[in-house]
């Protein structure tokens, strides 16, 4: 619960104190259905009175201003922004809290707010989106302002600034956010290991296991088998990676040589995010129609992905909107998905992927 404080030098009433922390957050990558990558990022979000700032807007692609990959300089500079502690104030006073996921400068939204010292205390006000430009903003009424107790909101975000050492090459792909690939037809596993390169995922092609030490077995979160991959040799495969110590690994059949489809399993086999914080909760489909589970408001994009009888993928997009918290069934032409297909559901905090059913 809040607790209160008069104060009348910004906003002429009572303010709250609102409370104020950081949690670790993904935007997960994948393959959009125009074939382009979407970059995996890791980032701390604002947890304001106990709820990350991102979850109030639903529709929003972004990760804050603090995120794990940016160079070390960068990421200080953020950190003592919001800390006023980085000299003259940005233009307008205006701070960037979320910012575009990729890197390629197709993405023009951001969300930005005015920081401000109050005494001992800062507050955050005007928080505004950004859509297309820096005169286009949208200042969100129904957000703040923010008053944080400025000793806890100065001792949150300084505990970063000791840890804001460059990575070195080791350190340039998480332990455990790799996949092991194995399947009869090498051009696909290649093809697939690019698509993951892309996202952030590192793996490995090999015939067996026999030439790895045990330190790079026990480095896999995930091993894809084709359809194809005799039960022996999976046998085999997960009896030596259990010797090695590799624990907490999940062991995926590869739902069909489609490249977006067997991204979107090894990102959700891979995804670390505990189940009550994904707002992607379940997905099913049948032919007509997918039921999508949703735990917190958020944009989801279905997609559908077809082989026909020679074996070529189709992919159509099914629904894009902002989805309420509960249950959703969404209709969709039977067309879409005849035959052997998959549907991908993906939201700014995950994604899921299935069989369609008849």
């Amino acid at each position: 619960m809040r607790d209160r404080r008069r104060s009348g030098i910004l906003t002429g009433m009572s303010a709250e104190y609102a409370t104020f922390a950081l949690a670790p957050a993904i935007r997960p990558g994948g393959i959009a259905p125009d074939g382009s990558p979407r970059a995996h990022r890791k980032f701390l979000d604002f947890v304001v009175d106990g709820r990350p700032l991102l979850f109030r807007f639903p529709d929003l692609d972004a990760v804050s201003s603090l995120a794990s990959d940016v160079p070390p300089a960068a990421l200080s500079a953020s950190v003592r922004g919001l800390l006023l502690d980085a000299g003259a104030p940005p233009a307008g006073g205006r701070h960037t809290l979320y910012g575009c996921p990729d890197h390629d400068g197709r993405c023009h939204d951001a969300v930005t707010a005015v920081v401000d010292r109050d005494g001992e205390d800062i507050v955050w006000r005007d928080v505004a989106r950004r859509t297309g430009g820096s005169a286009d903003l949208h200042v969100r009424q129904d957000i703040g302002p923010y008053r944080f107790r400025g000793d806890l909101y100065r001792a949150e975000l300084e505990r970063l600034l000791p840890t804001l050492q460059p990575a070195g090459p080791a350190e340039s792909t998480a332990r455990g956010r790799r996949a092991l690939l194995f399947g009869a037809r090498t051009s696909v596993l290649h093809e697939l290991a690019a698509a993951l390169d892309a996202v952030g995922v590192g793996s490995g092609v090999v015939p067996d296991t026999t030439g790895m030490t045990d330190a790079e077995k026990r480095g896999y979160g995930a091993v894809v088998f084709g359809r194809a991959v005799p039960e022996a040799f999976r046998r085999q495969v997960r009896d030596d990676l259990t010797r090695a110590g590799a624990v907490d690994v999940a062991y995926l059949e590869g739902f069909a040589p489609v490249i977006p489809v067997l991204v979107a399993q090894i990102l959700s086999a891979l995804d670390p995010t505990p189940p009550e914080r994904r707002r992607l909760s379940a997905l099913a489909a049948v032919s007509t129609a997918a039921t999508v589970e949703i735990s917190q408001a958020v944009g989801v994009q279905l997609v559908a992905h077809r082989l026909d009888p020679l074996h070529r993928t189709h992919t159509k997009v099914l629904f894009e909107g902002v989805l309420e918290p509960g249950t959703h069934r969404i209709p969709f032409d039977a067309k879409a998905a005849k035959g052997e297909s998959f549907l991908v559901a993906r939201t700014t905090g995950g994604e899921l992927v299935v069989p369609v059913g008849p």
